[in-house]
């Protein structure tokens, strides 16, 4: 009987043990190679890292569970013949220099795969952390969320600081979440447009007051807001204004707008977007717990103890931080501040609003028939200015044109107006969800729409207002009468009109 058994060698010489040495040398090259690259020229590429740091590692593992495997299966099938004498588990005998040689190899070739994994595995856990992972992998999906943070304030945070914050319990969740997240990508099975996670984010102190510190707030801070007319002249106006934004927030005599930091408010929400308050519930400067509610929609007892009731937070009207799209009248107001439009274009904000406000079925076409709009409205209307004054029309158009695309998405059937911003009340109810005087305790205190709670008029400069005079209520363009104070100024300025299915947004 033969009692040698064939050599280490012989049980790798296999089709399964040989592709799998070729998968592991390849992906592992790849992985060198590219991380090398990326490296020394500093760009980066969201689809090749996808390869880089999950395909071609796992194309490496892969490739190190067939090795072995093929060995195990052909030296199987040897001991089934009774005569090769192959005992039941291999032997390892170092004082043979074959084998001594060979186990050197499998040591060096080892620590060289677990050192190439391991890096990978540490540049991949880096790259699902990355902005480029969240915005631009999910090109389509993400596209308005990424473009809109990526004009924003908070441009240099990345995403996991907001939407996962520190600590291994939310990363697995978030994680988790990713999984159904990329299997909808993979399926199309994703809502138009997605769904804003803000019942799933975790509260504020875990996530943004590690960078805005509410006892550090500013008692006031003084801004100017600069508007424009859709007349001829692009009439400047002008809003000088004390924002109130308030003192010492967790002391009991705190005012202003972040009073609310300084009380547990709770409510309910009558709608997903929050837009709709009927209940709200907070212990006042007189140690006293008191119920509001809209006394035009009032909950019985039996719908509080059984709704769910929210404590409030930051992100109760700061719910667009960062994911933040403008209207096209406000986008205009900035580009004639800044004078990256020239306002000397006869009718400039009120042509281009009104191209922008025009549903069109994809950017392309938007692209398209903003410039014929602007070109043929100057070429008809004005056509000593379509020759004086052609490259600031053409700037103006290529300045729209990026208006649209920052704040429409066709595609997503995401618009400026689809996600609303609580903050303020010009678009969106936004401070009036509560402060509407509408909401009442069984004492009869009335939750106060009095615009100076939150902020003061200091100046204003408007067509209506002579020059030179001292304003300090709010003056409208147009004599609406006593609709300024009875109305919101949401009723009026928002647009209801979904650009891509005609519903309501509201």
């Amino acid at each position: 009987m033969n009692t040698q058994s064939p050599g280490v060698v012989k049980y790798l010489k296999n089709s399964t043990s040989i592709i799998g040495f070729l998968l592991a040398f390849i992906a592992t090259i790849l992985i060198v190679v590219f991380i090398a690259l990326e490296t020394y020229s500093g760009a980066e590429n969201p689809y090749l890292d996808m390869f880089v740091y999950f395909a071609f590692p796992g194309m490496l593992i892969v490739g190190l569970i067939l090795i072995p495997s093929g060995a195990w299966i052909v030296r199987n099938n040897l001991r089934k013949h009774p005569d090769t004498g192959i005992p039941p588990l291999p032997r390892l005998d170092l004082n043979d220099f074959h084998t001594l040689r060979l186990t050197i190899y499998f040591v060096l070739a080892s620590i060289v795969f677990i050192l190439v994994v391991g890096i990978a595995s540490m540049k991949g856990y880096e790259f699902t952390e990355s902005p480029e992972f969240c915005g631009e992998l999910c090109h389509t999906v993400m596209q308005p969320e990424h473009t809109a943070w990526q004009n924003s304030a908070h441009a240099k945070v990345r995403c996991v600081e907001c939407h996962v914050g520190p600590g291994a319990a939310w990363y697995v969740k978030a994680k988790i979440s990713g999984l159904r997240q990329v299997w909808a990508v993979l399926t199309h099975s994703y809502p138009t447009p997605i769904s804003t996670p803000i019942e799933n984010l975790r509260p504020s102190r875990d996530t943004c007051e590690h960078c805005h510190w509410p006892a550090k707030f500013y008692a006031g801070r003084q801004k100017i807001f600069y508007h424009y007319a859709p007349n001829k002249d692009n009439t400047p106006r002008e809003i000088n204004m004390l924002i109130k934004i308030g003192a010492a927030p967790k002391t009991p005599n705190s005012m202003g707008i972040h009073w609310h930091i300084g009380r547990v408010v709770t409510y309910i929400a009558g709608d997903k977007q929050r837009l709709q308050i009927p209940y709200i519930a907070v212990t006042g400067k007189d140690g006293i717990f008191r119920e509001y509610m809209d006394r035009s929609k009032p909950l019985s007892q039996d719908d509080i103890t059984k709704a769910v009731k929210r404590v409030m937070d930051c992100t109760d009207c700061h719910n667009r931080p960062t994911h933040i799209y403008h209207s096209p009248d406000e986008e205009m107001d900035q580009h004639l501040a800044s004078n990256t439009i020239d306002g000397k274009l006869p009718y400039i904000k009120k042509v281009a609003v009104e191209l922008l406000e025009t549903p069109y079925s994809s950017r392309e076409e938007a692209v398209k028939a903003i410039e014929t709009g602007i070109k043929g409205y100057y070429g008809k209307n004005y056509p000593e200015i379509t020759k004086s004054k052609e490259s600031a029309i053409a700037q103006a158009i290529g300045q729209i044109q990026d208006i649209y695309l920052r704040n429409f998405f066709p595609a997503m059937k995401v618009a400026w107006n689809t996600y609303p911003n609580h903050i303020g009340h010009f678009y969106t109810p936004g401070c009036f969800r509560c402060h509407d005087g509408k909401h009442t305790s069984a004492d009869g205190r009335v939750i106060s729409k009095d615009c100076t709670i939150c902020h003061d008029i200091l100046g204003q400069v408007q067509e209506n207002i002579p020059q030179g005079e001292k304003v300090t209520k709010f003056v409208h363009p147009a004599d609406i009468g006593d609709a300024l104070y009875k109305t919101n100024c949401s009723d009026c300025h928002a647009s209801n009109v979904n650009y891509f299915s005609g519903a309501d947004n509201r």
